[in-house]
């Protein structure tokens, strides 16, 4: 009778075990994936999707801790609300293991905090582009596996400190993300070349459809040079108008992801030629074996080549993989410090996920809208490389700017 009454003791608490969510080393390794995919901005996150889907099917293939990785989607319509309604269903109900995605950052920037440190939930942020979410607003709790604000930033100043130009125009999105990219680029310019000022701002909701009545005044107030602060859904939109304005040819522009391949391709023959742009990839550079590799799977599965949405997407899928593997476990504090400091191979060479700020280290190409025999669009030519160490705010600038 004893030995009866043990069994069922010993039946029921395993079942009470997977009752109460005690399964985390049964089931698959869960992501819960929030991003705009209605509306503009759909083109990017759809691609960066893409690239997460593509590297989960290599990394399937033998699993990670005799487990697969799965995820689930959410669209937040670029709505924060929304995107953080999201994010605290498929933590408390969905019980994802971690969250990943999002072009929005202010839904970044309060998902951060008000879900993923407060219920100790890893995030991966892989197009969203405020410096501040991994800068001052950055807790343990939160990566971004895509450049940010900061260093496109520092890389435009780079590259208009060597120019002869003083007076300068900004203008883009009235959002986190615009005005963090402007102010980064400024701060850097400054530094780097004291005389240069700013003669005047204009900002525009984000999605604008009709750019050309900002920038003509832009125009008629004849700057030495502009600097565009666009996000996704206003990138195809500027282009555009500088091309119907004939902006390009009258005035300087640098412009953040103005080569990227998505930007460029809808313009077609008749996107603008001379802009000046930072990129963290393009399809067709770096010329290596590693990237074309990537092209032509990616190629090959979606129909069209990726674009730098993709290029995180995938990255960020191998560097969870990874991170679990080194772990040893689905720990998710064990997880946070097995990715802090870990270096990946990539499509664009190695890269680290630095430890101090929990930001991937990713070099950025320097180039110019231009014309090439092999493509019917603009690509990015004359590029540059920048080393990712050298356009990267330090850690000691990190956590100088945390304690503020």
């Amino acid at each position: 009778m004893k030995k009866l009454s043990w069994l069922v003791i010993c039946v029921a608490v395993s079942v009470g075990l997977l009752l109460t969510g005690s399964t985390t080393y049964a089931r698959n390794i869960k992501v819960g994936i929030i991003d705009c995919y209605s509306g503009p901005p759909a083109v990017f996150c759809v691609d960066a999707l893409n690239g997460f889907k593509m590297a989960l099917k290599e990394i399937n293939k033998k699993g990670v801790l005799g487990k697969k990785i799965e995820f689930t989607t959410r669209d937040s319509k670029f709505k924060l609300d929304l995107a953080l309604n999201m994010a605290k269903e498929l933590v408390m109900r969905e019980n994802v293991d971690l969250l990943a995605g999002l072009i929005n950052s202010g839904a970044a920037l309060a998902m951060a905090d008000s879900v993923c440190k407060r219920n100790k939930v890893p995030l991966l942020v892989w197009i969203a582009k405020s410096e501040k979410i991994t800068g001052e607003k950055g807790n343990r709790y939160v990566f971004s596996t895509g450049e940010n604000s900061a260093m496109g930033g520092k890389a435009g100043a780079v590259a208009l400190a060597k120019k002869p130009y003083v007076k300068y125009w900004i203008a883009g999105d009235d959002y986190e993300y615009g005005h963090s990219l402007g102010n980064s680029a400024w701060k850097n310019l400054k530094k780097a070349k004291p005389e240069v000022k700013v003669i005047g701002k204009t900002w525009w909701k984000p999605g604008e459809p009709d750019l050309v009545p900002y920038l003509t005044p832009i125009v008629a107030a004849k700057p030495d040079a502009v600097i565009f602060c666009t996000g996704g859904r206003s990138m195809t939109n500027v282009l555009k108008a500088i091309e119907t304005i004939g902006m390009n040819k009258k005035v300087p522009i640098w412009i953040h992801t103005g080569t990227d391949h998505a930007v460029l391709k809808p313009l077609g023959a008749e996107g603008p030629e001379g802009v000046l742009g930072t990129m963290d990839y393009h399809f067709y550079y770096p010329d290596t074996p590693a990237n074309k590799s990537f092209v032509k799977a990616f190629k090959a599965a979606y129909g069209n080549p990726p674009g730098f949405p993709a290029f995180h997407g995938y990255i960020t899928a191998h560097f969870i993989a990874e991170a679990y593997k080194k772990a040893g476990s689905v720990d998710t504090e064990k997880f946070i410090d097995a990715l802090e400091g870990m270096k990946l191979a990539s499509p664009v060479g190695e890269i680290e996920m630095r430890a101090c700020d929990h930001q991937v280290v990713l070099p950025m190409f320097l180039g110019v809208t231009g014309k090439v025999p092999q493509y019917d669009h603009l690509i990015s030519t004359n590029i540059i490389t920048l080393p990712g160490k050298e356009i990267m705010p330090t850690c000691e600038e990190i956590m100088k700017a945390r304690k503020k």
